[in-house]
C-alpha cells in the first residue's frame, strides 16, 4: 500500500537530502535512468529503506532516447537469441496489462511489400511477426490489447501510411507492439511511484566514489561534498558505469533518431517497419509521436572514447535514416525538412563482437571488488527485470530483511494533471498546468527539465526557442511557491 505522497519537487529534495547525509540506508541507487529508477521501485516496494541519487535529472542520459517503444523482442528472434526475445515479451506484457497501461498503446507496424523491399525481407518479415506473435501468446497478452498479425492490401496500407510510394507496392504485412506516451515519463513515473513507497529520489547529487556500504557524493547546486551511508549500493549509471566499476568494460552504441512533421508523411495512424539494405535482421522504424511529429530510427554504432555528456547524432546517420525512408516512399523527404535530430548510447556489455549490432541485449548483475553491485545493459523494455535482479543480488549478498519483488503485479501512479483551457503554445497544445505539474509534482528543477525532459518540446529547436521564454516565469513561479 502506498502511503506517502508521489509528488517529487523541490521542497521534498531539500528535507530528504538533508535526511539522507543522516541517516544509513538500506540501499543506496546511483543512476537515475529507467533502470535505477526501476531498482529504486523493486527495493522500495520490498520495504527496504531506499535513496536514489542521479548526477543531473531524472531520464537525463540514454532513457530519454529510445524509439519509444516497448517491444516483444522481433529482432532477437531474427538474431537467434530466444531468451531475450521471451523475456521481452513477458515484460512487454505485464507493462501492458498491469504496471503501465495508462502509459502505452498499443501501435500498429507495417512491413511495407515495396519495391525497395527483397522477397527474402518481406518473407523473413512476415515469418518474424508470426513468431512474435507465438512470444505474445506464450506471455497471455490478450489479442484484445495486441491484434496478430495479418497482411493487409496496398489500398490498406496506404491508408494507413499514406506517403507510400504505390507503384510496386504488393500490400503488407501489419503487426502491433506497445509504444510508450514517452520514454521519460516512465522514468518520471517510476521513480514518482518508488517515491510514494518511501524512496528518497535526489537529483543533482553526483556519485564521486562507491563503495561497498556507500558513496562519496557532491551537491552538484552547491558543491558540497558530504558522504552516504548504506547496507547496499547498486550502479545503475548505464554509460557511464565504467567510471566508478573498473572491473567491467562498457561498449556504448549510439542510437539516432530524426524528428520530421508527421505532416509530411501524410499523417500515419501505423508505424513503418523498414529493413537495412540487404539485411532480415535490422530495421528501422518510422514512428508517429505527439505534436504532430514522426520519429524515424535507429542506428547502431559504435562510440568508443570519452562518453559525452550528451550524445550528437553525425549527418552520415542522418542521411542514412533519410535514405532508407526515401526507398519506400512516394515524396522523398530532404534534409531541409528534418526538424531534430537526437541520440543515445546503449550502455551495451563489451564481449569482443565485431560491431554493437551482434553484442548481446542480455543484461548484466555483477558485484565490484569495493563490494557495490553494478547492473548494466538491458533494454528500456526490460527495466523491471534487471531491477529485479539487482536487488536480489543486494537482498542476498547483503542479508537484506527484504520480501520477495512484487513489482510484477505493482500498478505505475498516475499522471494527473489540473484541466487546463490555458494554451501557451498553440503548436504544441502545451498549457500552463502541465508546466506547474513537472515543477510541482514530477521534479523539474529548471526550465531545461521541462523543455527536455518532462514535455519532449526540446526534440525540435523552433520549438524550445519558442516556448523558452514562455515556460521560464511558470518554472519560476511554481519553485517560489514551493518555498
Amino acid at each position: 500500500m502506498m502511503s506517502e505522497s508521489s509528488a517529487l519537487n523541490v521542497a521534498r529534495r531539500r528535507v530528504e537530502l538533508a535526511r539522507s547525509a543522516e541517516e544509513k540506508v538500506d540501499v543506496l541507487v546511483v543512476g537515475g535512468g529507467i533502470t535505477g529508477a526501476g531498482v529504486a521501485l523493486d527495493a522500495a516496494s520490498r520495504g527496504l529503506r531506499v535513496t536514489l541519487i542521479e548526477a543531473e535529472d531524472l531520464a537525463f542520459g540514454t532513457s530519454r532516447f529510445s524509439s519509444k517503444l516497448v517491444h516483444g523482442g522481433l529482432r532477437y528472434l531474427a538474431t537467434g537469441d530466444f531468451e531475450t526475445a521471451k523475456e521481452s515479451a513477458l515484460e512487454r506484457h505485464l507493462l501492458l496489462t498491469t504496471i503501465a497501461p495508462h502509459l502505452i498503446h498499443p501501435l500498429g507496424q507495417l512491413l511495407p511489400f515495396a519495391s525497395g523491399i527483397s522477397l527474402r525481407q518481406r518473407v523473413a518479415g512476415a515469418v518474424g511477426m508470426g513468431m512474435g506473435d507465438l512470444l505474445r501468446m506464450r506471455a497471455r497478452t490478450p489479442r484484445a490489447v495486441l491484434p496478430a498479425p495479418s497482411f493487409v492490401s496496398a489500398r490498406s496500407a496506404t491508408r494507413l501510411v499514406p506517403a507510400l510510394d504505390p507503384r510496386g507496392l504488393r500490400g503488407g504485412m501489419l503487426s502491433y507492439d506497445g509504444q510508450l506516451v514517452d520514454d521519460a515519463r516512465l522514468v518520471t513515473t517510476v521513480a514518482r511511484t518508488a517515491a510514494a513507497l518511501g524512496a528518497r529520489i535526489l537529483t543533482r547529487v553526483r556519485a564521486v566514489a562507491l563503495r561497498g556500504d556507500g558513496a562519496s557524493v557532491e551537491e552538484t547546486i552547491t558543491g558540497e561534498r558530504f558522504e552516504l551511508r548504506a547496507h547496499a549500493v547498486i550502479n545503475a549509471t548505464g554509460v557511464w558505469a565504467g567510471g566508478l566499476d573498473q572491473t567491467i568494460r562498457v561498449r556504448p552504441s549510439r542510437g539516432t533518431h530524426i524528428v520530421l512533421d508527421a505532416a509530411d508523411l501524410g499523417n500515419p495512424t501505423a508505424a513503418l517497419t523498414i529493413p537495412h539494405e540487404g539485411s532480415i535482421s535490422r530495421y528501422i522504424f518510422a514512428l508517429p509521436q505527439a505534436h504532430g511529429r514522426m520519429i524515424v530510427g535507429l542506428t547502431d554504432e559504435d562510440a568508443p572514447g570519452p562518453v559525452p555528456q550528451v550524445a550528437e547524432p553525425t549527418e552520415r546517420e542522418i542521411e542514412f535514416l533519410l535514405s532508407s525512408l526515401n526507398r519506400v516512399v512516394a515524396t522523398s523527404i530532404r534534409r531541409d525538412q528534418v526538424r531534430g535530430a537526437f541520440a543515445g548510447l546503449r550502455p551495451l556489455v563489451d564481449s569482443g563482437s565485431d560491431t554493437t549490432a551482434d553484442v548481446s541485449r542480455k543484461h548484466l548483475v555483477t558485484t565490484a571488488d569495493d563490494g557495490f553491485i553494478t547492473v548494466l545493459g538491458g533494454k528500456l523494455t526490460t527495466y523491471r527485470r534487471m531491477a529485479e535482479d539487482a536487488v536480489d543480488v543486494a537482498v542476498r549478498t547483503r542479508a537484506l530483511p527484504a520480501s520477495s519483488s512484487r513489482t510484477s503485479s505493482l500498478r505505475l501512479v498516475d499522471r494527473v494533471v489540473a484541466d487546463s483551457d490555458e494554451v501557451i503554445d498553440a503548436s504544441t497544445g502545451l498549457t500552463h498546468a502541465e508546466v506547474d505539474f513537472a515543477v510541482r509534482v514530477e521534479g523539474a528543477l529548471t526550465v531545461e527539465d521541462v523543455l527536455d525532459r518532462r514535455t519532449r518540446i526540446g526534440l525540435v529547436g523552433a520549438d524550445r526557442e519558442r516556448c523558452r521564454p514562455i515556460i521560464a516565469p511558470i518554472v519560476s513561479h511554481t519553485l517560489a511557491g514551493l518555498g
